[in-house]
């Protein structure tokens, strides 16, 4: 059966990225001082204007203002022409964590020796056999065009690129199998004076057939650059910016389901962001241990509630062995609550601000613990196969 899927990408200088890395950058400063912070930043960006605001209890003295003007150089705003840059005006409006949550944070409903979930919600982990990456093409392809278009722009491949841009792939399918490159969308910001025929070609040249597989590109295969044609304007200057509204990019695509908390800005004991990572890893491990092709797992925490209050696999008919005996493998290697995913995956430290461009799941140019798999869980999940 043939059929059609679509991920997009953005690139670091999208207006809602760059949210979601100034609040991320904002959580690494204070874990690099304090590792135990409570930290759930938001930001919002507009022309000229940042606003950094959330609940922040912690120890650490840090310079949110700089942070955020740091932040916007380090994405590429670097000048004025741009519409934004680090003279916008940034404002700061912080409290610290409500006490009737750190109550169920601090001591769980049942076990007062651990940390409670830091709300009710549900998350969801995925992984398929698609690639090296263990995520759905769609998405692993359009996050590669992104990021390359920030490179190009980076170290002058294509001197006339501005920070913001978004990519779009298409895949078809023949059952589980992805055969070729339906369509692409490529839209990059650009310098006033570039000549729509020149960005188009460059763009395609460049950018589309250096980086996505040829085999999967033919006669068919539709290529809409800049589609709109003139793409100066962009970032926060034209459109306002939100951390947590990119938590597709962020994840897997829309290939999978996600239970809609966003990750910037939120410390490990926030479980929308902790067991999210958690349930990839264990499903990346069941992808590779060779259990199932594709799996999905889910995670449901009550507030202050440690251990959480439901976990299913769905493996979606191409497991080797039973949802059930995954569960219980699961429930054999692995600890669900927040304090033992925090201490498993070390995530009281600085390393969020990386993941907060360009997502937390798949990446090549960098490594985090939950992309790790567990060789102990894994060698016990093949040996039940």
């Amino acid at each position: 059966m043939r059929r059609l899927f679509t991920s997009e990408s953005v690139t670091k200088g999208h207006p809602d990225k760059v949210c979601d890395q100034i609040a991320d950058a904002i959580l690494d400063a204070l874990l690099a001082e304090d590792p135990g912070s409570r930290c759930a930043c938001e930001v919002t960006a507009e022309p000229g204007a940042v606003h950094i605001m959330g609940e922040i209890t912690t120890k650490a003295k840090v310079d949110y203002i700089e942070i955020a003007k740091r932040t916007i150089r380090d994405i590429g705003y670097t000048k004025a022409e741009y519409g934004f840059d680090d003279t916008a005006s940034i404002t700061v409006s912080i409290h610290e964590q409500s006490g009737d949550i750190a109550q169920g944070v601090d001591s769980s409903y049942s076990d007062s020796s651990t940390l409670g979930a830091g709300d009710q919600g549900m998350m969801f982990g995925y992984a398929s056999n698609e690639g090296d990456e263990y995520m759905p093409l769609a998405a692993v392809l359009a996050r590669k065009l992104s990021m390359a278009l920030t490179s190009a722009r980076e170290n002058g491949t294509i001197p006339y690129l501005r920070p913001d841009g978004k990519s779009q792939v298409t895949i078809e399918y023949e059952g589980r199998e992805p055969k070729r490159i339906e369509a692409v969308v490529l839209s990059a910001q650009h310098d006033p004076d570039t000549p729509l025929e020149t960005l188009r070609k460059d763009l395609k040249e460049k950018i589309i057939l250096k980086t996505l597989p040829s085999s999967m590109i033919d006669k068919d295969t539709k290529f809409f650059i800049n589609p709109t044609g003139r793409f100066v304007l962009g970032g926060p200057a034209a459109d306002t910016g939100l951390t947590g509204r990119k938590i597709i990019v962020d994840t897997y695509g829309g290939y999978a389901h996600h239970g809609g908390g966003a990750f910037s800005g939120k410390d490990a004991t926030k479980v929308d962001r902790t067991a999210s990572l958690a349930l990839r890893n264990i499903a990346k491990t069941i992808v590779a241990a060779g259990a199932a092709d594709e799996c999905e797992l889910q995670a449901a925490y009550a507030i202050g509630v440690a251990e959480p209050v439901s976990l299913e696999v769905n493996a979606f008919g191409t497991g080797r062995i039973s949802e059930d005996k995954i569960i219980e493998w699961v429930e054999r290697h692995y600890d669900l609550r927040p304090q033992a995913m925090i201490e498993r995956f070390d995530l009281r430290r600085p390393i969020y601000y990386k993941a907060a461009g360009q997502g937390s799941f798949g990446r090549t140019d960098v490594t985090f613990p939950w992309e790790v798999i567990d060789q102990d869980a894994l060698a016990d999940l093949k040996a039940m196969l």
